[in-house]
């Protein structure tokens, strides 16, 4: 703000926007030397007054000239004001939450290439032997050996007879034309003395009636009865060797069984020696004695030029595991 002057300086008067700071003076001649004195008490209030101007110019330049950008003094924060809170930073972006992993599934057991078969039931075939008391009771001797093999019984001479007692409860036409054993009666006593699920099966070739024989006694631990020498006579299979798993392997070859045979120590006249109770006959001595079922007696349709077998179906906690 500028000192602005209202009129020239008169030099009986000295005004100074618009205020007389001298006052009433009376008027009188002026000499020289007071002349003098007078124009510099005039210039002394002079400089005063600029430079009071100077310092008020400053002042207001200092508030109302300010640049119009200038930080604003921040508010005093009084006693039990909300404090001022800072200015929020924006929010990391939130990481993406992990997904579960997935469940492992378990890693398939490596294979086993499959080698050769050799089980046998009975490895001591001569504890669970009994020899038939006649020629005509290969059946209930071989039974006798069957039960003894899955701890049922105990083999002897006493057993074998108490099995022969029932075969008139258990005997039919149809299963034996000469009222006699047949593969039938078979799984009557057998279910009679403790081991049920025994069925009949009439096979078109060897190889597959021991397959199924091999197949059997694996999966049930139980001894498999066969009908050998054209059915007439009766071979209890207590284990059995293959080149692989009958059951999984298509390309596994049965190579012979282990059997107890009740005929022994006789000698056949046809036959030959039989071999000690749990002999293995390799498969030349399986096609010399199990042959299709073919009897004189008469016709059995659903057995005619079949090998016959009577196999385990029920596996049951026994003795042997």
């Amino acid at each position: 703000m500028a000192v602005v002057m209202s009129e020239p300086v008169d030099p009986g008067t000295s005004q100074v926007s618009g205020v007389d700071l001298r006052g009433p003076v009376a008027r009188a001649p002026i000499g020289n030397g007071q002349a003098r004195l007078r124009l510099a008490g005039l210039a002394f209030v002079l400089a005063l007054a600029l430079a009071a101007g100077a310092l008020v110019g400053t002042a207001v330049r200092g508030t109302i000239g300010a640049p119009a950008h200038a930080t604003a003094t921040p508010p005093a924060v009084g006693l039990g004001s909300p404090t001022l809170a800072p200015t929020p930073t924006a929010s990391p972006a939130a990481s993406p939450s992990p997904t579960s992993s997935p469940t492992p599934t378990a890693s398939p057991a490596p294979t086993i290439a499959a080698g050769p078969v050799d089980v046998n039931l009975a490895p001591n075939g001569a504890a669970v032997f009994e020899s038939q008391l006649t020629k005509e009771l290969c059946a209930p001797a071989g039974l006798t050996s069957a039960l003894a093999t899955m701890g049922l019984v105990t083999a002897s001479d006493a057993v074998q007879r108490q099995i022969e007692s029932h075969i008139k409860a258990w005997w039919s036409y149809d299963d034996s034309h000469n009222f006699g054993w047949g593969p039938l009666a078979m799984t009557k006593a057998l279910a009679y003395y403790g081991a049920p699920g025994y069925v009949v099966k009439a096979f078109t070739t060897r190889d597959q009636a021991l397959r199924a024989a091999g197949v059997a006694l694996s999966a049930t631990h139980e001894p498999v009865l066969l009908l050998a020498w054209w059915g007439a006579h009766t071979w209890v299979m207590t284990g059995y060797r293959a080149t692989g798993n009958l059951a999984t392997d298509p390309r596994a070859q049965f190579k012979g069984a282990y059997i107890v045979d009740p005929w022994y120590p006789r000698v056949s006249s046809i036959w030959g020696h039989v071999q000690p109770p749990g002999h293995f006959y390799d498969m030349a001595g399986m096609i010399h004695n199990y042959i299709a079922w073919t009897r004189p007696e008469g016709h059995y349709p659903a057995r005619d030029g079949k090998w016959v077998a009577v196999l385990p179906t029920v596996t049951r906690p026994t003795a042997h595991g």
